[in-house]
């Protein structure tokens, strides 16, 4: 019981940070035609942020079925590492059918909270730790769905700049500390981009929802930076001099 109520406490920032942005997920979702209860089952079942918004757009953009599950699978593919990272740091006497339920609140702030843990991962702690962000991600998001029939258009625009706050924030700290990464940053944008305005390549956009624009970006932005070998600087003779003689 102990491990729980740790995990509650570790867990009841990543709460209060959801909440702003499953706001604005609510709101966006019932602008788009969804019902209340149809936006706060979705976070209820998914709890995937980026791959939710990505995933009502496509929906409502009529894309086939195949489209709106390979682009949710580029979107949310990080997740994968992430279980693979985190299941060596669980203890090994977790049943399946446990790790199964851990696996349902791996986002991107709870991993980082388990990882940072020192010693194994226990499941009461987890749970604990995944019940807070699951209650403010689904909670936000039915506080936008309702208040959408409150805030005026004007409002309920500005509330989207929420939805880019939150793609800055995943992707400009990874980028900062690696050039492969911000490489492939740059390159997605700068396709997706052009199968946004340039004539004949914006067909790819406007198929569907834009998910197969979505998915070509991400891949060859991703397939190009990792193709680029990165040349480390050699050392000057003086340099190595100073080396040994410390």
């Amino acid at each position: 019981m102990n491990e729980f109520i740790r995990g509650l406490k570790r867990g009841f920032p990543i709460c209060l940070g959801y909440i702003p942005v499953s706001f604005t997920f609510g709101l966006m979702a019932v602008k788009l035609g969804f019902s209340p209860l149809q936006a706060t089952l979705i976070s209820l079942t998914n709890m995937a942020s980026a791959g939710q918004f990505a995933g009502i757009r496509l929906i409502e953009g009529g894309a086939p079925y195949i489209e709106l599950v390979i682009t949710t699978l580029v979107i949310n593919i990080r997740y994968f590492l992430m279980s693979l990272s985190l299941s060596q740091k669980v203890s090994p006497d977790i049943s399946f059918g446990k790790r199964s339920v851990m696996a349902y609140c791996i986002t991107d702030e709870v991993f980082a909270l388990a990882a940072m843990e020192k010693d194994e991962v226990s499941f009461p702690f987890f749970g604990g730790l995944m019940t807070t962000p699951i209650l403010g991600w689904t909670g936000g998001t039915l506080l936008g769905a309702i208040a959408s029939g409150l805030l005026s258009p004007e409002l309920q625009g500005c509330m989207g700049i929420a939805l880019y706050c939150m793609f800055i924030a995943i992707i400009i700290p990874p980028a900062k500390k690696s050039r492969k990464v911000a490489m492939a940053v740059a390159i997605s944008a700068l396709l997706s981009c052009m199968f946004k305005y340039v004539p004949g390549l914006n067909m790819l956009s406007q198929a569907g929802g834009g998910g197969w624009a979505i998915i070509v970006s991400a891949v060859l932005g991703a397939a190009f930076s990792a193709s680029v070998k990165e040349n480390k600087r050699r050392r000057k003779p003086s340099e190595e001099r100073s080396q040994y003689e410390s």
